[in-house]
């Protein structure tokens, strides 16, 4: 059971092939418009993976000093980009306690093209051709270094990495660190960026992306599918600020939604493979409902991690019969990924967006690509969105090397 303070989101932020802020998010995902695209051949390569979801029209924030800017990847600008946006949306322009007052940074695999850069310059150039600033500005949490500097946030920052559960587990970090008094307000930013030639190569070698589809990207995602082939690799940030019930009253803020619950678990099963069983999602679902101090009978909804590969998906869909009971095919579910593509490790922030929205506007986004679901009797959304009365949202988070993640999100008077 819960303890301590409410926390509540009060703004939020995103950088996304879907939209280049929250509100555009929003827009696109309840729409069903696919942010995915076919990929230039400078991500591409000479690979087989010709589809993904990438930035698009993004300019630098005008008041990143050059002198920094310069060091930081575009990966690191969205993510200040989407912090600079959850901060004004929140409407926080004088935070009164800077010391209680903590950045986290979720991000799978931190600013990857620095070091590929440095690596080629060294190639290229030699030793003395690599900047310095690499160890400073190329580790995975150099933005949450930067954020504080920014904002003039005093409290503990860092990174906090886990695969595609990094965003929920950095959101729920937050929550306990809020409920427990160690801090007033954390701001939480997930980033990542692994669309490059590289990695492609490596998730198709793993037959875990999708490969194909260069005609009709938009149509590639397809969580919970019969024909769902892997998911589609995407970049982007996004950002959620999270402040104790009792601050944001105090400042007079409009809360979005509240964090109520929370539960992470490990599979300790396979390195890429969930466990058919999903013994461990289940069980950080049960300890996200038991945090919350609710049951499966208060779940209106679930924002699905649904990534679109056939173990992921039925695992997934084992996870929650085990922990939602009976009831499980009755609950709405819809799988984001489909129009987003997968942010990896800033997948959690960017759907806890989508879920602040999906409370704040009542409504229920589709899963887009959903023609002929992978089971029969469950009640996935889609075709268009659904209005639909919604006090309380399950998000669910799983990653690679067995991470699982759960949030539990709900509405606010």
């Amino acid at each position: 059971m819960s303890v301590g303070r409410s926390v509540v989101v009060t703004g939020v932020g995103a950088v996304t092939p879907s939209g280049l802020t929250a509100p555009e998010l929003w827009a696109s995902v309840r729409a069903g418009r696919s942010g995915i695209t076919r990929l230039p051949p400078e991500i591409a390569g000479s690979g087989p993976v010709h589809v993904g979801g990438v930035v698009r029209g993004f300019t630098v924030p005008p008041d990143l000093p050059p002198s920094l800017a310069r060091h930081l990847t575009p990966l690191q600008q969205w993510a200040i980009t989407a912090a600079d946006e959850a901060l004004a949306d929140a409407g926080l322009g004088d935070l009164t306690n800077t010391h209680a007052a903590q950045v986290v940074v979720a991000t799978g695999s931190g600013p990857v093209d620095a070091t590929m850069r440095a690596v080629d310059m060294t190639r290229e150039h030699g030793p003395r051709r690599v900047p310095p600033g690499l160890v400073v500005y190329g580790t995975a949490d150099a933005v949450a270094g930067v954020l504080s500097r920014r904002y003039g946030f005093l409290g503990q920052t860092h990174a906090v990495t886990a695969a595609c559960a990094s965003g929920a587990i950095a959101i729920g970090e937050g929550l306990r660190r809020i409920r427990h008094g160690y801090a007033d307000a954390v701001l939480v930013v997930g980033m990542d960026d692994c669309l490059g030639p590289l990695h492609l190569a490596a998730h198709a070698n793993l037959r875990s992306v999708v490969t194909g589809f260069g005609d009709d990207p938009p149509s590639a995602s397809r969580p919970f599918d019969s024909a769902r082939r892997g998911f589609v690799m995407a970049q982007g940030a996004a950002a959620v600020l999270l402040e104790a019930a009792d601050v944001a009253q105090e400042r007079g803020a409009r809360p979005l939604a509240t964090v109520a619950g929370f539960g992470a678990t490990s599979d300790a099963h396979h390195a890429t493979a969930p466990d058919p069983a999903a013994v461990g999602a289940t069980r950080a679902i049960v300890a996200c409902l038991a945090d919350a101090d609710m049951d499966a009978a208060d779940i209106d909804h679930v924002n699905t991690h649904g990534t679109g590969t056939v173990l992921g998906d039925d695992a997934e869909l084992v996870a929650l019969t085990q922990a939602l009971g009976r009831r499980a095919p009755s609950v709405p579910l819809t799988a984001t990924k489909a129009t987003t593509g997968h942010l990896l490790g800033a997948a959690g922030v960017v759907e806890a967006v989508i879920v602040a929205m999906t409370l704040r506007d009542q409504v229920l986004p589709p899963t887009k690509n959903l023609s002929h679901p992978c089971a029969d009797g469950w009640d996935f959304v889609r075709g268009r969105e659904r209005p639909h009365p919604v006090r309380t949202v399950l998000s669910t988070s799983f990653g690679f090397g067995g991470h699982n993640a759960a949030l539990l999100f709900t509405a606010n008077e």
